[in-house]
């Protein structure tokens, strides 16, 4: 007899050995009268001669009753659970039914299997099917006959790479690298100015192939591209070649797997490309930022699919750039910056400070152009064998950026619009005084790239000014 707010429920499939082995005592259950109902998840005609089968192929029941291992023995006293027995134990199973002799001639004891309900496959499905969540984004259906990665590119989604299909259950996976609500608004995007949901970050880090691991430093990513002070409607409108840059400090660089070093700024990391896509993917999406609309780029850049890197913190020895810019030691950050290009810095012959320092100089003396004062913005990816000068010198980093500020400082003299028969250059009013490259706060470093080869990278930003993209830094969350 099935059942109600009284007696006995036990949820059993057959693809279990342990549920096959106490067939026989739900027969003998069902035999002496007790209120019992049978739950089946994967077969409504197992177990036989025990009565009316509840079939659970749907997992409904199963869900409701928190099944995690089946054979499960309840015992239900006015609809609440009042005992549970988890696999076949003789004496739970005779304490929670009143009745002894249960299973003569069974074994003791016997472990259960693992409820379908708890495969992996299966669990996130009905997490979405009976739960309490609802999505706000609109569902596009696709046609049964339409491929859903060309779908993708039919409704301009994509950055013109395939993109994961962001199916419902992928997103909600993707949410749960989160502890944060997904309904949660984190600021609007340029240049439509859409309201940023932790659920749209997540559709958009399924479709560049994120882990659900990666969601709290795409989180700050995204809290740190929408800070008025990185001015992201500017840098998606501009004519110039940047876009966001993504540097990753901290212990989530590591738990991520991220790369720091060899080939960093380049590609084959998962976490450093899909965490840089993801969050160029959100600009466009959410915020509308595409190519030949609002972004007015006239030449782009490769970085801008996304560009995301870790420094290389033990491989330096100075403090890393989030903690320069404030963020406590140990604490995971990210520092967005909006720039472009990888411009090398080619020196395998200084073995002093002072001569490296002043082949740096001079390659960032030549950002936008050798007579461009002020120039913008700048990063400098130092390598580590390069690092390895200043280490064995015992210079500071504050030491290494003062010499950068001094040697590319310079006479305006010798930078004036129409000398040496170029016209790009400072104003004759001038004349007689000297012009910096780099607004203060400018100019940063950080050490990444392989242990070997004697080279280094300036990532030039955008139009001098405090008026343009600043530096921004978040800390990671969850």
């Amino acid at each position: 007899m099935p059942a109600t707010a009284d007696g006995l429920t036990v949820v059993v499939k057959r693809d279990c050995p342990t549920c096959v082995l106490v067939e026989p005592v739900l027969r003998q259950l069902a035999a002496s009268g007790a209120r019992i109902e049978i739950v089946s998840q994967d077969d409504p005609s197992f177990p036989d001669g025990a009565g009316p089968v509840v079939d659970d192929r749907e997992l409904r029941r199963s869900w409701d009753l928190k099944i995690e291992t089946v054979p499960t023995l309840l015992k239900l006293e006015a609809g609440r659970e009042a005992a549970r027995a988890i696999g076949w134990d003789r004496t739970e199973w005779e304490a929670i039914t009143g009745l002894t002799g249960l299973g003569s001639g069974l074994p003791a004891q016997r472990p259960g299997c693992g409820s379908i309900t708890v495969d992996p496959n299966v669990a996130d499905e009905l997490a979405l099917k009976f739960g309490n969540f609802a999505f706000k984004a609109r569902k596009v259906e696709i046609g049964a006959w339409e491929d859903e990665h060309e779908a993708a590119f039919d409704r301009d989604w994509s950055d013109g790479l395939p993109v994961v299909p962001p199916t419902p259950v992928r997103v909600w996976r993707m949410l749960a690298g989160t502890r944060r609500d997904p309904h949660e608004v984190l600021g609007q995007m340029p240049p439509d100015y859409e309201p940023v949901t932790v659920e749209k970050v997540a559709i958009n880090a399924v479709m560049a192939g994120c882990r659900p691991e990666y969601m709290p430093v795409l989180l700050a990513a995204v809290e740190a591209v929408l800070d008025d002070d990185f001015c992201l409607h500017g840098v998606i409108a501009t004519t110039m070649f940047i876009g966001p840059i993504v540097i990753v400090n901290g212990p989530a660089r590591k738990a991520l797997g991220m790369n720091a070093g060899v080939n960093a700024l380049g590609q084959g990391n998962r976490a450093n490309s899909a965490i840089g896509r993801a969050l160029q993917l959100a600009i466009r999406n959410i915020g509308g930022g595409k190519p030949g609309g609002v972004d007015r780029a006239t030449l782009g850049n490769p970085g801008k699919l996304g560009f995301c890197f870790a420094e290389n913190e033990e491989a330096s020895i100075w403090e890393p750039l989030s903690v320069e810019r404030g963020v406590a030691s140990g604490q995971s950050a990210v520092t967005l910056y909006a720039g472009y290009g990888v411009q090398g810095i080619v020196d395998q012959t200084s073995r002093t400070p002072e001569s490296l320092t002043a082949s740096f100089a001079a390659g960032l003396r030549a950002i936008f152009h050798p007579k461009s004062y002020p120039g913008p913005d700048a990063v400098l990816v130092m390598a580590p064998d390069h690092h390895r000068v200043y280490r064995e010198a015992g210079w500071s980093k504050a030491r290494f950026k003062d010499e950068i500020d001094r040697l590319t400082t310079v006479d305006a003299d010798g930078v004036l619009i129409g000398l040496d028969g170029m016209q790009p250059g400072v104003s004759p009013k001038l004349k007689g005084t000297q012009v910096k490259k780099f607004r203060p706060g400018g100019f940063n470093v950080v050490v990444a790239g392989g242990g070997a080869g004697l080279f280094s990278a300036i990532l030039p930003g955008w139009s001098p000014g405090d008026v343009n993209s600043q530096v921004v830094t978040r800390a990671v969350g969850d």
